[in-house]
């Protein structure tokens, strides 16, 4: 995976200004445009998307010191107006193109990444792949922001809102793996950007035969193979560790990847005030 991840940064470097096709890039490479995108934001600590337009607007920033005619450049870097150039150009580097013109800065360079493997040894991953038969999760979701770090507010706001009775109404209905209530994540950015909205599901795991209420909603799951993560500790930074984990350790040296679908956590065990948990991390994936 990091040898895909350098081959995709040295495309994108050699077609800045062009339309960039990800999803043939990676088709070429022997994978999918979702494991990219996701293996890349985990690692680079940013979108792919991002990534592109902060080293098209660090080469732009370059051209703008010279003479060139400013739509000439908008038009070379992607950008069919001034005003939509101007716009990208401000949000990277922070002034308009005119002040950088007039001024000759502040501007804010993006370096070209280089990833690199650091074997360390010392994170032990309690991991096995599971075959799993459709299914589907039922509960009650909502749309709420992603946060990549500590507790998301809204999804405890909407897990507060339901009733105890709710919860344990919804735990008598779990009938199949992954067992119990689960946080369910699904329709997550590709780019995996944080603030980008996603659904929350919370609710529980149920045969794809399963009568299901009129009152819940329901996020159908097709069959597949299951990367599940036992994770235990303080909560939630054990289980984010956990993830982050993921594409830093384990995908990079084993034969699988992502697929799209969602992720679930579920909940095996935990302490009256939710500090600690024990959880299991469900993530959908195939054979490289």
């Amino acid at each position: 995976m990091i040898a895909i991840l350098n081959r995709v940064v040295e495309f994108v470097e050699d077609h800045l200004t062009e339309d960039i096709d990800i999803a043939g890039l990676a088709r070429s490479l022997g994978t999918t445009e979702y494991h990219v995108r996701r293996m890349f934001s985990s690692l680079a600590g940013m979108p792919l998307s991002e990534y592109i337009r902060r080293r098209r607007m660090t080469l732009a920033a370059a051209e703008m010191l010279g003479d060139g005619d400013i739509l000439g450049i908008a038009v070379r870097h992607g950008y069919g107006s001034t005003e939509a150039f101007a716009r990208a150009f401000r949000a990277v580097h922070g002034v308009s193109p005119a002040d950088v013109r007039r001024d000759g800065g502040p501007l804010r360079t993006q370096p070209q990444l280089r990833f690199r493997l650091t074997v360390e040894g010392n994170t032990t991953m309690d991991t096995r792949i599971t075959n799993r038969p459709a299914f589907r999760l039922i509960g009650h979701a909502a749309r709420v922001p992603l946060i990549h770090e500590g507790v998301n507010p809204h999804i405890q706001a909407h897990i507060t809102a339901l009733p105890a009775s709710e919860h344990a109404r919804l735990k008598e209905m779990s009938d199949t793996e992954p067992a119990g209530l689960l946080q369910v994540s699904a329709d997550v950015d590709a780019d995996y950007t944080e603030g980008s909205e996603l659904t929350y599901l919370h609710g529980v795991a149920v045969a794809d035969d399963t009568p299901v209420p009129a009152d819940l909603d329901v996020i159908d799951v097709a069959e597949g193979a299951w990367a599940v993560f036992r994770t235990g500790g303080a909560h939630p930074a054990a289980l984010q560790s956990t993830w982050a984990a993921t594409a830093t350790d384990w995908f990079p040296s084993n034969p699988w990847r992502l697929r799209p679908g969602p992720s679930i956590v579920a909940v095996l065990d935990r302490a009256p005030d939710f500090s600690t948990a024990t959880c299991e991390l469900w993530l959908p994936v195939e054979r490289a």
